[in-house]
């Protein structure tokens, strides 16, 4: 069993170091007294004043005494002062997609991709170029990549259907001898 020295509490709890009312340190009680023996004194200190100035314990009729304003103890930081943001640029890279995928469709009617392609090509590097110098001025690494890639898928498909229509022109001519 253990005692607060301040508010006297007792409490049951082996595990309790410190008073739950006051925050104070137990103390331990010595063992239980045999039945025949009389519960120790115990000297309780006087109570606190609480009244340190003198007021009086309750309002008397007329005097009537306004709340006064209590500061709150925390404010809210001041908004961010407005910074204008420049408009990032992203024309290029979007320029290089939509050139890019006009490659992939369109390009194929009279080799119309053979001039579009290094387009969407050329776009999209110049625009990862500036993104890589000024990546707080200049955003659509993503669209740029893209319109690479597309612009480059094009040349790749065009190379296999020659490589293929070659090879069938060398079968075909060589199966006729």
């Amino acid at each position: 069993m253990k005692r607060c020295p301040t508010c006297n509490r007792t409490f049951d709890e082996d595990w309790l170091a410190f008073c739950t009312e006051d925050g104070s340190t137990l103390v331990e009680l010595p063992a239980a007294p045999s039945p025949g023996e009389p519960p120790p004194t115990v000297r309780i200190p006087p109570a606190a004043d609480t009244n340190p100035a003198g007021q009086k314990p309750f309002d008397l009729p007329g005097s009537y005494n306004p709340p006064q304003p209590i500061a709150p103890a925390w404010q809210p930081p001041p908004p961010p002062p407005l910074i204008p943001v420049a408009s990032q640029k992203q024309g290029l890279a979007v320029a290089s997609l939509i050139i890019g995928i006009i490659s992939l469709t369109v390009g194929w009617c009279c080799y119309f991709g053979v001039v579009t392609g290094p387009v969407a090509i050329a776009l999209g590097i110049i625009q990862l170029v500036q993104i890589k110098n000024k990546p707080s001025e200049y955003t659509g690494k993503p669209l740029a990549i893209i319109g690479i890639v597309t612009g480059g898928v094009y040349f790749v498909v065009l190379a296999l259907i020659i490589i293929i229509y070659g090879a069938a022109f060398l079968a075909g001519g060589l199966g006729h001898t």
